[in-house]
């Protein structure tokens, strides 16, 4: 039995595996109707979320298991002071494996560490995101044919951001990765990322305030919201929520073949306008989510489909 904490925690190649299993979803989705027929997933969410959670459900229905769980901690008994490790313990008692997203950092490791089932890191604070990064991994690969000899530009709150935190961690393993880090002052890569993961691997990277200097050189955009809920006080989260705008103006900078992702929700830091743009990929990458998590959810429970 295994847990996914990190995209760290999966080789390059058995990363290549579960991306191929998730083609092959996406290809040939009848085959795995009844892959998990009798199987549960347990969604023990004690933040907020619309698409990590509904994917995960639809994920799992589509492979003909069933799902229970709850979407806040106030419908949980952690509002009657029940501990992480002990709601772990009895949730396993009703389902096959878990996906966990809590606001604080390391909360779903603790549970991996007390759980007779394999346990998903769906999120814990502003630490890491991992099925939201095999999902951009699914989505770059498939859209761009490739993972390595990429420019990829990252914009917007690269400090609290965790989908950007954990997709830099697995995309430095592959050849050819240049950054381009775009953000205001205060919200700049924190410096782990910069010199425990970057630096440490000889990473080609570089740090700019203004979009459009960025633009012309990207092969992927991944555009971020600056998230309310991780400022301390809210006239900070009005001085940088604005600081970053992409529509049609500046996507005429852009190369044809870039594309556009976001792990969503957005704000207005993506017009409306660019919607209609073919380089826009981040509705894509919102169904990409489910064949992801469709694949790692067999991966985890050891289910064969031949």
């Amino acid at each position: 039995m295994r847990h996914i904490m990190s995209p760290l925690d999966f080789s390059v190649e058995e990363l290549d595996q579960l991306l191929n299993l998730a083609n092959d979803i996406e290809a040939n989705p009848k085959k795995y109707a009844h892959a998990c027929d009798g199987k549960k997933l347990a969604t023990l969410f004690y933040e907020p979320s619309t698409r990590t959670r509904l994917s995960f459900e639809a994920a799992m229905m589509n492979l003909g298991g069933n799902v229970l769980g709850f979407s806040s901690a106030d419908s949980s008994s952690a509002t009657k002071g029940e501990t992480v490790a002990d709601t772990i313990r009895m949730v396993a008692c009703y389902a096959d494996i878990c996906a966990m997203r809590h606001p604080k950092e390391g909360a779903p490791l603790v549970a991996s560490l007390h759980s007779p089932i394999p346990v998903i890191n769906a999120g814990d604070g502003g630490h890491q995101h991992p099925t939201q990064t095999l999902t951009d991994l699914l989505t770059i690969r498939s859209l761009k044919g490739r993972l390595d000899n990429l420019t990829i530009g990252l914009c917007g709150d690269l400090k609290f951001g965790r989908t950007v935190h954990s997709l830099i961690s697995a995309l430095v393993r592959y050849t050819g990765i240049r950054f381009v880090l775009i953000s205001p002052e205060e919200l700049r890569i924190p410096s782990y990322i910069r010199d425990d993961v970057l630096r440490e691997n000889n990473i080609e990277f570089e740090e700019v305030e203004r979009l459009e200097d960025a633009l012309p050189k990207l092969d992927v955009l991944y555009m971020t919201r600056v998230q309310k809920e991780r400022f301390f006080n809210e006239e900070d989260y009005v001085r940088m929520k604005d600081f970053y705008i992409l529509d049609k103006k500046k996507m005429e900078l852009a190369p044809q073949d870039m594309i556009v992702m976001h792990p969503l929700p957005r704000v207005n830091e993506i017009a409306v306008e660019v919607d209609d743009d073919p380089r826009a990929a981040y509705f894509k990458q919102a169904q990409y989510a489910v064949y992801a998590r469709m694949a790692l959810i067999l991966t985890l429970l050891e289910v064969k489909v031949c």
